[in-house]
């Protein structure tokens, strides 16, 4: 046997439409549909729905009906562009997300190398103080000595000269007394061995 099933050609009238209401809900509630987010099942009912009611505007009148159909193709387009839209950035998200998760271990390995350089860096640092600090003190040692040194031969010479000075006052001293008494007795002066 062949079913074959007819469109009504008669007008819809306001207790058709409630019936088809009624029939959506029911039909909502038998096959689970989900009330929010994207579901298939609600998007399949509504799209008939829609398909029934341009039917029966379209029997009453023909260019309100086509002009139904113009724009119900155009919302199918829209949604099909906004889902494909919607699709391919999930799939983008999820692109970042593993390039993200690549960098990430990345960044972990880079800085963990980055804090060892540091680490290593500081000890060099500390090193190169403590040199800088040994350096320091033993050329204020160096210096501190050589003062010393050159205090001690300051004062030796000073002491030298002072010696030099009595030597010499001492023997120029006699020789100008000898000469004054010479002078005074009219004679030649006398010379005295030292």
């Amino acid at each position: 046997q062949l079913w074959v099933q007819y469109v009504s050609s008669t007008p819809a009238t306001r207790l058709d439409v409630i019936n088809l209401q009624e029939k959506l809900d029911q039909q909502l509630q038998q096959r689970q549909a989900r009330e929010t987010g994207i579901c298939p099942v609600r998007e399949e009912l509504y799209s008939q729905c829609t398909d029934e009611l341009i039917r029966q505007v379209t029997i009453n009148c023909a260019e309100r009906g086509l002009l139904l159909l113009r724009v119900r193709d155009e919302m199918r387009m829209s949604f099909a562009a906004y889902q494909t839209l919607y699709e391919s950035s999930v799939a983008f998200g999820m692109r970042k997300a593993l390039m993200t998760e690549q960098g990430k271990g990345e960044m972990e390995s880079h800085i963990g190398q980055m804090e060892g350089g540091i680490k290593d860096l500081e000890r060099q640092v500390q090193e190169w103080k403590l040199k800088c600090e040994a350096i320091e003190k033993r050329e204020a040692e160096r210096r501190e000595s050589e003062a010393k040194k050159h205090k001690e031969e300051v004062a030796y010479l000073e002491n030298y000269a002072r010696q030099l000075k009595g030597q010499l006052e001492a023997y120029v001293t006699p020789a100008k007394k000898g000469a004054g008494a010479a002078a005074a007795m009219g004679g030649q002066p006398v010379m005295q061995a030292a």
